[in-house]
């Protein structure tokens, strides 16, 4: 989160969140500052992931309270959390709304086949996992990944 939209948001600099002593945060997570923009892109998956994020989003577990929130455009993003083997189709519009999000940014690949395409490894459509289409700062295993790993996730994001 920019600077400016703390300080709009609180009324004061807040002070960056300490790193956690394991250092598994992506390096781009200390310069997010504590909550982060997210806007899901589905590249193919076959919605189980989809389900699970909605679950994380939900008033169970509530990934909002740890600065993570969904945003409906990749130029209000922080960070994508892309879904799904990357397939031909979509290769092209997952770059775009890459380069549409503005920097630092930070892509989560959710669930086993965006991170290696699970089950549809190796199929005619598939172009490749994320990873081979943007670069890639964190994954979440999982068939698909249950809520609690993927608050975890967006709590290394934002530091909390």
């Amino acid at each position: 989160m920019g600077l400016w939209r703390k300080i709009r948001r609180t009324g004061r600099v807040a002070e960056p969140a300490p790193e956690p002593p394991s250092g598994d945060r992506p390096p781009v997570a200390a310069e997010l500052g504590g909550s982060v923009q997210v806007r899901h892109v589905d590249a193919g998956s076959c919605n189980g992931c989809e389900v699970e994020i909605g679950s994380a989003f939900g008033p169970v577990h509530d990934a909002e309270r740890y600065g993570a929130r969904l945003v409906a455009s990749p130029r209000h993003a922080d960070a994508l959390v892309v879904t799904g083997p990357v397939t031909r189709n979509m290769a092209e519009p997952l770059r775009r709304t890459h380069d549409a999000v503005p920097g630092p940014k930070a892509v989560v690949a959710v669930g086993d086949c965006a991170r290696n395409c699970g089950v549809f490894a190796e199929a005619y459509g598939v172009a490749g996992a994320v990873r081979d289409v943007v670069p890639v700062d964190l994954e979440i295993a999982g068939c698909p990944p249950r809520p609690e790993q993927i608050v975890e996730g967006l709590r290394k994001l934002t530091g909390r």
